[in-house]
């Protein structure tokens, strides 16, 4: 079967070779013919698993596609290829042709193509690349932003911020979550923007930004719903037990439903977030006193003796 593949692909190549020569009563190649014969070329080869025949048939095809003229069909044939050298495991060439057939999408008009084409591109190499994945859904949602298709740039800038936390790039995340939330706003998909105030507060006090934490829950305050929302609450009282280095409620609120079933990466600020001072662990107020007598560490000494006095 796979022999037979192969002889078919050769066979079309040659009707490819053919469809280029001129003479006398034929001036100029038919390259569109060509690039069908390079098409039917490529499945054949990789009908037979032979991906990187494939891939150099899908290229020569879109070399054909591009000397007629056909931007569209040329980065077609290219992401194709990429997708050769996916099943090659070939992941950072994969990408490279991908990105090069979405800028030929862009050229040709076709923008939403484009973002489509390196959203796929980012997780591919995600797994491998979490710096590559971030740039790449950077320029998606940056070309859905251009076609003002705001509910799809919205979706990938959250998955470049995601990345940005676990990279701990928690600036770049903080930029990121103000943009996806802006969009959100003027989307009006109000519940998303009151996840995305909760996200901020998290990047920010990992930051050790209280002021910017608190201001993007007094920014929220403009947003329909949100006073008085579970997610409201949730942050106010997460921001004053921070402030006034209250581990116990800080714990209840970080440990609490809400936030432990968020975005994975945002649920793991949540749980680790740490009070100033302190060591972000749930305070145990019946043993408190055991604990102060039986030798606490010297840093939490002076905190529960002073609450032995109260």
């Amino acid at each position: 079967m796979a022999a037979q593949k192969i002889n078919e692909a050769h066979e079309h190549i040659a009707k490819a070779e053919k469809c280029l020569k001129t003479s006398m009563t034929k001036w100029k190649p038919d390259y569109d013919g060509a690039a069908s014969e390079m098409a039917k070329a490529a499945v054949a080869f990789k009908n037979a698993k032979q991906f990187d025949q494939a891939k150099d048939a899908y290229l020569k095809e879109a070399e054909y596609h591009t000397e007629n003229k056909a931007l569209f069909h040329a980065a077609k044939a290219i992401e194709a290829a990429g997708m050769m050298l996916k099943d090659m495991k070939r992941l950072p060439e994969a990408v490279e042709l991908i990105e090069k057939a979405s800028v030929m999408y862009v050229e040709n008009g076709t923008s939403g193509t484009a973002g489509m084409a390196l959203d796929r591109a980012g997780k591919l190499i995600e797994p491998m690349d979490l710096e590559k994945a971030v740039d790449l859904y950077q320029k998606a949602a940056s070309v859905f932003e251009n076609e003002d298709r705001l509910r799809q740039a919205a979706e990938l800038l959250g998955k470049a911020s995601r990345l940005l936390v676990r990279l701990r790039r928690l600036d770049e995340a903080a930029v990121s979550l103000q943009k996806e939330k802006n969009m959100y706003k003027e989307i009006e998909n109000y519940p998303t923007c009151f996840k995305k105030t909760i996200a901020q507060v998290l990047v920010h006090l990992h930051r050790g930004d209280f002021v910017a934490a608190d201001k993007c829950v007094r920014e929220s305050y403009s947003l329909p719903g949100f006073s008085g929302s579970e997610d409201c609450v949730a942050m106010e009282t997460l921001l004053a037990g921070y402030d006034e280095q209250d581990e116990d409620q800080v714990y209840r609120v970080c440990n609490s439903p809400l936030l432990k079933y968020m975005d994975n990466d945002y649920a793991k600020l949540a749980i680790s977030l740490k009070v100033p001072g302190g060591g972000g662990k749930k305070k145990k107020s019946p043993s408190a006193p055991q604990g102060g007598a039986g030798g606490a560490p010297p840093a939490e000494e002076e905190d529960e003796y002073e609450g032995g006095l109260c």
